[in-house]
């Protein structure tokens, strides 16, 4: 029962290091984001990443750390020599898990606050074009209250971002910015979004865009894809971001739309942002 493997174990194995808040109950940094702060909470053998809205047991928390398939977990699982229980959990840990509610929006705003203005410099995004697309968010965690830059998904939930944090307040999901253009352009995340738009900024008004803010939303987006004659994809310069692109391809090439990965844009960088910052810096 792999499943059934404690998640401590798998942590431990990966030399991933893991803060017990409670008994049995332990939080860690997401590989899969750069973040400053814990989001991921696991207890027994399964998680759930407060950052994504998502969870599951072992086996798919190997496939989300690796980006890997399931028959690739699972022969990870049984190829390592784990210590590991075949009693189940007394209860149903990752349903308690998500019923929680850890924060409270107190207050949206355009942005304005000059520390988030700073952070965004320091992306070297547009501001201009920052305050078309970005909110400002002040939200509570466990009591003790934040800030950042917030950018609405379809589901009227925000992606947070400052200097020290990266989440999602509420449910993951796309974010689909939507003008009745032919061409689509479908990216990871909004600073790549913003970065295109400051690097091209005509593209603005000629091209639909979709955000994904997450590549585990991609296979909830096929409704919005097939709208399209044309689709461009600036997925990231990473292994994930090639696989999806070239499973979007191959999907999608066969019909009559017209699909293109534009990375090439980018090539020298992992992403549209680090992209952008990169050119900045070469052309001070």
């Amino acid at each position: 029962m792999l499943r059934n493997i404690p998640m401590i174990s798998i942590l431990k194995r990966l030399n991933i290091e893991a803060i017990e808040k409670k008994k049995e109950q332990f939080w860690f940094k997401a590989n899969w984001r750069d973040e400053k702060t814990p989001s991921v909470k696991c207890e027994y053998n399964l998680y759930y990443d407060f950052g994504a809205g998502v969870g599951g047991n072992t086996v798919d928390f190997i496939m989300k750390h690796f980006s890997i398939d399931f028959l690739q977990a699972v022969r990870w699982l049984q190829n390592e020599n784990l210590v590991f229980s075949f009693d189940p959990p007394e209860q149903n840990v990752f349903l308690e898990i998500k019923k929680e509610k850890p924060y409270h929006v107190e207050r949206i705003q355009p942005l304005q606050n000059r520390i988030l203005i700073d952070y965004l410099n320091t992306r070297k995004l547009n501001i201009e074009i920052c305050k078309r697309y970005l909110d400002e968010v002040y939200y509570t965690i466990h009591d003790k209250k934040y800030f950042g830059v917030g950018f609405k998904n379809d589901k009227n939930q925000y992606e947070i971002r400052n200097k020290y944090a990266k989440l999602c307040l509420g449910a993951k999901w796309f974010t689909w910015i939507n003008k009745n253009n032919n061409s689509l352009v479908v990216l990871e995340s909004w600073s790549d979004f913003l970065s295109l738009m400051t690097l091209y900024p005509k593209c603005e008004k000629s091209k639909d865009f979709l955000i994904l803010n997450s590549l585990s939303m991609l296979p909830k987006v096929d409704e919005v894809l097939k709208i399209y004659d044309e689709l461009f994809f600036a997925l990231d310069n990473d292994i994930a971001g090639s696989n999806a692109t070239e499973n979007c391809l191959k999907k999608l090439n066969p019909t009559k739309v017209t699909c293109r990965d534009i990375r090439y844009l980018f090539h020298e960088a992992k992403d549209i942002n680090d992209f952008l910052i990169l050119k900045s810096k070469i052309n001070l």
